[in-house]
């Protein structure tokens, strides 16, 4: 059986290459998925890419993912910073969960530097552009 994961994008994701491209870069979301498609073709495994900008769209979204997926890659965007809801969704499905930050939260505000959903995760890749999707994926397939 073919490995499964889903990539879940939270709030403003959608607006990557239009938003603070001195950040995030110049390309787009759709230009990024596109990719990340193309990779999970060439290894051989599934991939399906969800985006919200609603918290309980995510958190049902992370819910259903428990009976379909081996593992989730997440980037919660802002969401990574206070919602004890999706941390708490991440936990209860018991999937291996990689989160993603395109930009090195670390060096931004203050306040990005603390993620409340790391502590449920198996790993954080952060800071690599659009490769931190790929690193992610590269990480989560050996634990599914």
């Amino acid at each position: 059986m073919k490995k499964k994961v889903l990539i879940v994008n939270g709030p403003n994701i959608n607006m990557i290459g239009e938003r603070e491209t001195g950040i995030y870069g110049k390309e787009t979301i759709d230009d990024i998925n596109r990719e990340l498609m193309e990779f999970a073709g060439r290894e051989g495994f599934y991939l399906e890419i969800y985006q919200s900008n609603s918290e309980g769209d995510i958190i049902d979204r992370l819910h259903s993912a428990r009976h379909e997926f081996g593992g989730i890659v997440i980037n919660a965007g802002a969401y990574s910073h206070y919602s004890y809801a999706i941390r708490d969704a991440i936990a209860a499905i018991k999937l291996p969960t990689i989160e993603v930050h395109l930009s090195n939260i670390f060096a931004r505000d203050e306040f990005r530097a603390t993620s409340v959903i790391s502590p449920v995760c198996a790993g954080v890749i952060s800071g690599f552009g659009k490769y931190s999707y790929t690193l992610a994926l590269t990480g989560v397939l050996p634990m599914i």
